[in-house]
């Protein structure tokens, strides 16, 4: 029995590990779509972004085995984070400066709950996604004498939820680190979009592999193949970016 527990204990450190991956993602996201409120209403955008994302989550685990077979969820999020990604680039670098010019004067910028709407359509999307990876890693555990729950073993359950509460909290720290970084250097705010648009591509990828859909084999959203691209696109766009970002910044204070 021991030897159990001790399996449990392994499996919710790579969960909680798993988590902070996945919840940064669902943090920059949160970060990007709030930045342009007034800093008081930021943070609450968060905090209700936070809670969503909670409530997203925590309904997915009892509701897993029907969303797992919805897979326009995650198309409707992979189409909206992929469409503020390109909108953002195409406003930037796409115009012409007349019309660039024309947008600073008469630009308005979604409301307050607009902005927590937009938040709580992106955290439908990440909670699909979190759970799925969490309940995968879980069914693996041998079963215990806990009562059932959400249809699972209560052990299994147990870790799923331990590496939910994870999953948030690392939101949370997250979210407010790259707003603060966003702030810091806005030359980074266009590497954000970029970085959201490629989420975007990997719930896309999700929707293409779904055995409803087909397009795309089953396996290879976890495939080495995906995996190292995804990454290894990611931390491109991120350290290329950065690069620029800090020349800039440099220049302008020169």
């Amino acid at each position: 029995m021991e030897s159990i527990w001790i399996e449990y204990a392994w499996t919710l450190l790579i969960l909680i590990g798993l988590e902070g991956i996945l919840s940064a993602d669902n943090a920059l996201v949160i970060a990007v779509i709030a930045k342009h409120l007034p800093d008081e209403q930021k943070k609450r955008a968060i905090n209700y972004g936070i809670l969503g994302a909670f409530v997203f989550r925590f309904a997915s685990i009892f509701l897993i085995s029907f969303l797992a077979n919805v897979w326009q969820v995650q198309a409707i999020g992979a189409v909206y984070l992929i469409y503020i990604g390109a909108k953002h680039v195409y406003k930037e670098y796409l115009r012409s400066n007349d019309e660039q010019k024309e947008d600073r004067t008469d630009k308005k910028k979604a409301g307050f709950w607009p902005t927590v709407a937009q938040i709580g359509l992106a955290d439908i999307a990440f909670a699909i996604d979190s759970v799925l990876a969490a309940v995968a890693l879980a069914v693996t555990l041998p079963e215990t004498n806990l009562p059932q729950f959400g249809g699972l073993d209560g052990g299994q359950f147990a870790i799923i939820v331990a590496g939910t509460v994870a999953g948030l909290v690392l939101i949370k720290f997250a979210a407010d680190w790259f707003v603060k970084l966003l702030d810091k250097r806005p030359g980074l705010e266009t590497v954000a979009f970029l970085i959201v648009a490629w989420v975007g591509v990997k719930l896309a990828v999700i929707t293409l592999s779904h055995e409803n859909v087909g397009i795309l084999p089953h396996s290879f959203p976890h495939s080495t193949v995906w995996t190292i691209i995804f990454w290894g696109v990611l931390i491109g766009i991120a350290v290329i970016g950065w690069f620029f970002s800090g020349k800039g910044s440099s220049e302008k204070e020169a």
